[in-house]
């Protein structure tokens, strides 16, 4: 049986072991993740936490809607074995007991078809020799164009909340900066986050912003300063993380639909990882139109 808990209603304790041992297991439903990322949130239980699926949700126009809130990519359905039956379940749940703004599943959650798909790109643990040979001829050239760049590991101060203010793309307002830096205050807190910077002789052009969790590493951004984009940092600082970390961590790009990211991730021999999302398309135009 499924059931909706409150926050006050969720045993935290039986809910990260659940998450913690489950084959889906991913950084963007903890606990401390979600308390930060989301306006609130609430569990759907399968019998006593065999299976466990958060719900974001966000308050608008007087209705809760459920909502994946900024720098979460994947949720859904967290169990030891990911079951296609059990994952339909609670998408029945979900349907009728939700007004659905967007919510996106994980890459292992089996559903049925018919579902908007995101991409997601995936190095596995893996040899950098091995790797290095997948990478498409192009990303090789621009690779090898850019060693004369300096790698870099920094730490969270000042200079860098500067760096991101001045190269950030990408974030739709003001408001969303402010919070991805909140986010990273709270990551550099919690002792996951790793900052890698290449460097022309000592300024600093360009920045990869990662989380580090449990032998996986997760881009949560890559800022570049554009005054330099024919020094191919971008391309230099992904080369030298992946030859210092890929046979220790798998690399998580976080994914991108927009076609320039999607090649850029996947000419590092990044393995496709599609997972299924559903928008209420009417109600995210409505939703749109309506300022925060």
């Amino acid at each position: 049986m499924i059931r909706k808990l409150k926050y006050h209603e969720i045993d935290f304790v039986k809910y990260t072991h659940c998450l913690e041992t489950s084959e889906q297991r991913n950084w963007y439903a903890k606990k401390e993740v979600l308390d930060e990322l989301c306006e609130s949130w609430e569990v759907l239980v399968y019998d006593d936490y065999k299976a466990v699926m958060p719900i974001p949700l966000k308050k608008k126009l007087g209705f809760s809607f459920a909502a994946m809130p900024l720098f979460c990519q994947q949720l859904g359905v967290f169990s030891k074995g990911d079951n296609a039956e059990i994952n339909s379940r609670f998408l029945k749940y979900l349907k009728k007991n939700y007004k659905i703004f967007q919510y996106s599943f994980n890459h292992h959650n089996q559903l049925p078809t018919g579902f908007d798909k995101k991409k997601n790109y995936i190095i596995p643990v893996t040899s950098y020799h091995q790797l290095r040979k997948k990478y498409f001829k192009g990303r090789k050239s621009t690779v090898k164009s850019a060693q004369h760049l300096i790698y870099r590991e920094v730490n969270f101060d000042s200079n860098i909340i500067s760096f991101i203010e001045l190269n950030s793309k990408g974030l739709a307002k003001s408001t969303d900066l402010l919070k991805f830096k909140k986010y990273l205050h709270i990551l550099d807190q919690m002792n996951v986050l790793k900052l890698c910077g290449a460097f022309k002789d000592d300024r600093l052009i360009n920045l990869a912003v990662l989380i580090s969790d449990h032998k996986e590493l997760f881009l949560l951004a890559l800022v570049n300063d554009d005054n330099f984009k024919n020094e191919n940092g971008a391309s230099f600082l992904i080369d030298q993380i992946l030859q210092n970390c890929i046979e220790d961590f798998s690399f998580n790009f976080m994914g991108s639909n927009i076609r320039n990211i999607e090649v850029f991730f996947k000419s590092f021999g990044g393995q496709l990882c599609e997972f299924s999302s559903i928008e209420n398309k009417k109600i995210m135009k409505l939703l749109k139109l309506v300022k925060p």
